[in-house]
């Protein structure tokens, strides 16, 4: 082969010697795809890289189509989703027909459960329903059949005061007597006008100690007003009966208290403020039974309730959910206790027990058969023990004629320092263990007479005490003596 031998411009080599010069390693691109098209296309323009236009073109339609596919399934899920939540029906029937079993069933699930769950949110009872009796009557009608039975009750008492005044002697007190009123609440038993409502509503044992009312008067639904007499009242259970002249009166439908339980819904009815809130209606439910609550230094066993009970309430009717009277409310508590207070605590003495009081205090005017030993007294503390040089108990003022106390032999003077073997220093702890027995029976009390101890046997009498009729002027009267 020659030395100059040059493959480019060799014609007879017919282009076979530019694939051996590729793998060799000494082409110019350039020349050699120029050389080719020369020789193989004559002088057509070069047409560049359409094969690969062609394959992108097809990528592209391809992920058009994909995307279109995918976007359309996604959009269909999402809208039988959101009909599925939504009960959107607004899906068509071809939709319906082409849903997957799975998926539909997974549907009808779900709106099954939501409707199950509405039912019974719809069948769960209110608090009422839960609280009341299974012959319990609405609310409102219980409030119209005792409204016309419920009365407002003004007492007008008069007490004593003592006002400095100046003279030629200097400063003076003179007593000077002074009137007031108060308002409660009763409810009608009879219609013949006997009512009911709380001692302390017609006897004042307040400050002002001013005994029974002079005046008494009622009003009624119908907002007409009645003079009313205090027939009885009984201090120990804080029960009076009133009278007024009527006739065809509505009485209110008495109950058994012994049938509440803890939790029953009860309504409370009174006149809180006075009768500006004339008849105003409270409910809550039965906080507690048989509570033992002192109040006004007496021991009560009352029915406890949540139910709003405010000053003015007193002596209005507490009643069930059938609309009969269980209780007579009595007192309430909202006394502060340190950094808390209290509220919610209303307390109604059981119209069981309430029952036999009121029938004694109509037929006799006075409780029968609670015993009396015939003394007035008065404590002896511990100040006066170490003054008076006499043991603490309770000092014998004085023995009523013809009394259980002087056929025992019981003086004035003596200190009553034991009952019954147990000691006690005060007149409550005296009455607490007396009242456990009745008239007719004997009782042992240790005295103190004269620095020795004496004990005597006292046969209970029947204390006739007058509980409504003629009394001591109450200006006069000691708040410190108690009659026993």
């Amino acid at each position: 082969m020659p030395e100059n031998y040059d493959p480019m411009n060799d014609r007879n080599n017919n282009g076979y010697g530019q694939s051996s010069n590729m793998y060799n390693g000494g082409y110019d691109s350039s020349d050699q795809i120029y050389s080719y098209s020369n020789e193989n296309n004559g002088n057509k323009p070069p047409k560049k890289h359409t094969f690969l236009k062609v394959c992108v073109c097809l990528l592209l339609l391809a992920g058009v189509g994909a995307g279109s596919i995918e976007g359309y399934k996604f959009l269909s899920e999402t809208k039988r989703e959101l009909a599925a939540y939504t009960g959107d029906s607004s899906s068509s029937k071809i939709e319906r027909s082409a849903k997957p079993e799975k998926e539909s069933s997974a549907v009808e699930n779900i709106q099954a459960a939501e409707k199950q769950k509405e039912e019974k949110y719809e069948e769960l009872p209110s608090l009422i329903e839960l609280a009341s009796r299974s012959d319990a009557k609405p609310v409102p009608d219980i409030v119209d059949e005792i409204m016309p039975s419920v009365v407002g009750v003004s007492s007008t008492f008069e007490y004593q005061y003592r006002q400095p005044s100046f003279s030629f002697w200097g400063f003076d007190t003179e007593p000077q007597t002074q009137q007031g009123k108060a308002t409660g609440t009763g409810f009608i038993i009879t219609s013949d006008g006997y009512i009911v409502t709380n001692s302390h509503v017609v006897y004042d044992e307040s400050e002002y100690n001013a005994g029974k009312a002079i005046e008494v008067s009622v009003l009624f639904s119908d907002e007409t007003e009645h003079s009313a007499k205090i027939i009885a009242y009984d201090r120990e259970t804080d029960i009076a009966v009133l009278k007024v002249n009527e006739t065809g009166l509505t009485p209110a439908t008495l109950g058994d208290s012994d049938e509440l339980r803890v939790g029953e819904l009860v309504i409370a009815i009174g006149n809180p403020l006075g009768f500006d809130l004339f008849g105003s209606v409270t409910s809550g439910i039965v906080s507690a039974l048989n509570r033992q609550i002192s109040i006004n230094e007496k021991n009560m066993t009352l029915i406890q309730t949540d139910a709003a009970i405010n000053n003015g309430n007193s002596g209005g009717p507490l009643l069930n959910s059938c609309g009969q009277v269980v209780g007579i409310n009595s007192a309430k508590m909202s006394s502060s206790y340190g950094s808390a207070s209290v509220e919610g605590l209303g307390f109604a003495i059981p119209i069981k027990e309430a029952k036999t009081i009121i029938d004694d205090l109509i037929n006799y005017n006075y409780v029968k058969g609670r015993p009396s030993i015939g003394i007035s007294t008065v404590d002896v503390n511990e100040s006066y023990s170490r003054y008076l040089n006499i043991p603490m108990g309770v000092y014998v003022r004085t023995v009523a004629e013809g009394s259980a106390a002087e056929q025992a032999g019981i003086l004035e003077g003596d200190v009553i320092i034991g009952i019954e073997d147990k000691a006690i220093t005060t007149v409550d702890e005296l009455n607490s263990i007396k009242n456990q027995y009745k008239a007719g029976d004997t009782i042992k009390l240790t005295l103190s007479r004269n620095g020795t101890d004496v004990d005597v046997n006292v046969k209970l009498q029947e204390a006739h005490a007058a509980s409504g009729g003629e009394e001591d002027n109450p200006l006069e009267r000691d708040p410190d003596v108690s009659d026993n």
